[in-house]
């Protein structure tokens, strides 16, 4: 048999058994396809990295992000704890990684005395959206009325920076009482059609305004196995974007708060802001070391 190392941390969080825990796999050379998704069914965690030499010697490493049951072109977690995980690889405090959904810089930050303090990403792709959902049919999966879904800012939609979710804004009261309904998630998936393969998985991210700067959020993909996420760093970034697209301001900064409802709270920091390709968005956050370990493959 063969033998690979990993480190798990969890993401988003200062503390052990909180945020979201991620597994990684810090160098994955030799492994095929399969073994990687048989590798992180096994760990049965929203997502598992696998870190490969770049094609490109400029950057740091080429890393392949899978989920229970299949890879995944850009997820944010996985980028902000491998960060961490590889923090000594950094040049001048940067990261860069090669991925399905394009190129993501990973900034780590440092205290006086050297210790990592946070990681923070950039992700690889401008705001797109796509198509708006009907309130009833989100609703519907996660188990809230059609009122609870709230369209003054926006309508559920399609949203992407590397990859899609759909967003959708309900009331405050309302977020903690969600509970995803897997045959309503089937069904719902049968009818919205979508070009992105991760969205006709029809994950589902609401957020609720907490304050100003501030959102709660909750994130749904069971028909990808996860039946809820603690911090979905790929659905913050689109959100930041979105949100910053319904104004007028040329940046903006968010802290989403997410896992609440699991017991494993975690904070998401974000920002987006307008470029000349479109509205950009980051999200950072600190980690905690949890497990070493080796893999016999």
């Amino acid at each position: 048999m063969r033998r690979y190392d990993f480190a798990t941390v969890d993401v988003f969080t200062d503390r052990r058994f909180g945020g979201n825990p991620l597994a990684v796999f810090p160098d994955a050379r030799g492994l095929t396809d399969a073994e990687m998704q048989a590798l992180a069914a096994e760990f049965n965690l929203s997502e598992t990295t696998f870190v490969l030499p770049p094609e490109n010697p400029a950057n740091t490493a080429r890393v392949r992000i899978f989920n229970r049951t299949a890879e995944m072109p850009f997820a944010g977690h996985p980028n902000v704890g491998t960060g961490w995980v590889l923090a000594d690889r950094a040049v001048d405090g940067v990261l860069r990684f090669e991925e399905i959904a394009g190129l993501v810089e990973v900034r780590i930050g440092r205290d006086a005395a050297g210790a990592v303090t946070d990681s923070v990403i950039a992700a690889p792709q401008p705001l797109t959206l796509g198509p708006e959902m009907d309130a009833a049919l989100l609703a519907g999966c996660v188990g809230l009325a059609p009122g609870d879904v709230l369209a003054t800012a926006h309508r559920p939609v399609m949203a992407s920076v590397g990859n899609s979710f759909v967003i959708a804004e309900v009331a405050p009261e309302a977020l903690s009482r969600a509970a995803p309904d897997l045959a309503k998630f089937r069904d719902a998936a049968a009818v919205f059609t979508a070009p992105s393969v991760t969205v006709r998985r029809l994950p589902i991210y609401l957020h609720a305004d907490a304050g100003p700067g501030q959102r709660r959020a909750r994130m749904f993909s069971p028909l990808s196995g996860t039946i809820e996420d603690a911090a979905t760093g790929s659905a913050a970034t689109p959100l930041a974007a979105l949100l910053l697209s319904l104004g007028d301001a040329a940046e903006g900064r968010w802290d989403i708060t997410q896992g609440v409802e699991m017991g494993r709270p975690s904070l998401l920091r974000t920002t987006a802001r307008r470029g000349a390709d479109g509205i950009r968005a980051t999200v950072g956050g600190r980690c905690v070391p949890v497990l070493q370990g080796t893999a016999l493959v």
